[in-house]
């Protein structure tokens, strides 16, 4: 195990606004960080805002895949990751009964990562505890990571000095054209992207539909369900336990010589031999930086609870109140 802990929070909510259309978390959005955080070595925390089973957006399911939701019909393909999640019986499983944000924000996590799907666009920003505990993380200095509509669980959460912490920071999410293509423009409560920049946001993005991701400091957002991946690895990479996706070849051995170096102590004599096997760990992330564990380290695991670590507590933070959010 690495040590690290990540706590993913999703939506809830399961229709739009108040009509009968079900909707969500889209589930590639939740399925393929989990597998490259639990393979990377990651301990996996999962929860929801209001807590039991998590709403899965059915147009995300392999059943029903092609017809609309956060991708246009013409993509009908339905993702390893999601196949991956479903078959595998203890991701269900942690899916059907979740915490509630409310019952895991006092645990010591090193990461907070937000899927999306339209649900969240409803109770991401209504939820006073997420709000805590998204500007408790960000004044920390940990890592707060959202992709597609995760960012709205964003849009409510301030630093200490009552600033929205996405106030001057380089933001990415689901695009106005996005929200146009799928023909939900006018159903969601709000666009992301207007919210975003008007909260002060430098809002970035790609092309619709391709991946893209922004890494601001701790902040890490990515634009659509294609961007899931992206997203991940920069959390893996921000955490220390991935290679840097824009580095060349001969730079990720050079980091990832260094990172064993490191974990070993410093010894005196030992280069060569951690020079090869930094090629080797490059070599078998292929295209995929990123998803390499260090080396030696065993699979994530998803764990349901926690030890109390080191506390530090945050008042004040995102709309009322306050939170304890030790570290691990």
């Amino acid at each position: 195990m690495t040590g690290k802990r990540i706590l993913i929070v999703t939506t809830s909510h399961d229709h739009l606004g108040d009509g009968d259309h079900k909707t969500g978390l889209w589930l590639e959005e939740l399925a393929t960080p989990w597998y490259a955080f639990l393979d990377a070595g990651a301990e996996v925390v999962l929860a929801s805002v209001a807590g039991g089973a998590v709403p899965f957006d059915p147009r995300s399911l392999p059943a029903q895949a092609g017809r609309g939701g956060e991708q246009p019909e013409e993509r009908p393909d339905t993702p390893a990751s999601v196949r991956r999640f479903l078959d595998d019986e203890r991701a269900v499983q942690a899916a059907r009964s979740t915490p509630s944000v409310e019952q895991v924000a006092g645990e010591p996590f090193d990461a907070l990562f937000l899927p999306g799907g339209h649900g969240t666009m409803w109770d991401y920003p209504a939820s006073d505890t997420l709000a805590l505990l998204v500007g408790s993380y960000a004044d920390d200095g940990r890592i707060v990571a959202a992709v597609c509509h995760g960012p709205a669980g964003l849009v409510a959460a301030k630093h200490n000095d009552g600033r929205p912490i996405v106030d001057g920071r380089r933001v990415s999410a689901f695009t106005n054209s996005e929200e146009e293509g799928v023909g939900l423009a006018q159903t969601v409560p709000f666009l992301l992207e207007d919210r975003l920049r008007e909260l002060g946001a430098r809002f970035e993005r790609g092309p619709d539909w391709q991946p893209f991701a922004v890494r601001d400091g701790t902040l890490i957002t990515g634009q659509n369900p294609q961007s899931s991946e992206l997203v991940a690895h920069h959390v893996l990479v921000a955490l220390g336990l991935g290679l840097d996706p824009d580095l060349t070849s001969e730079q990720r051995v050079r980091e990832r010589a260094y990172a064993i170096w490191e974990a070993e102590g410093r010894p005196h004599g030992h280069h060569e031999d951690h020079w090869a096997r930094a090629i080797r760990d490059v070599n078998a992330a292929g295209a995929r930086p990123g998803t390499t564990p260090a080396r030696g380290v065993q699979s994530g695991t998803v764990v349901e609870g926690a030890d109390s670590g080191g506390e530090r507590t945050l008042g004040g933070t995102g709309s009322t109140g306050t939170l304890r959010t030790p570290r691990p």
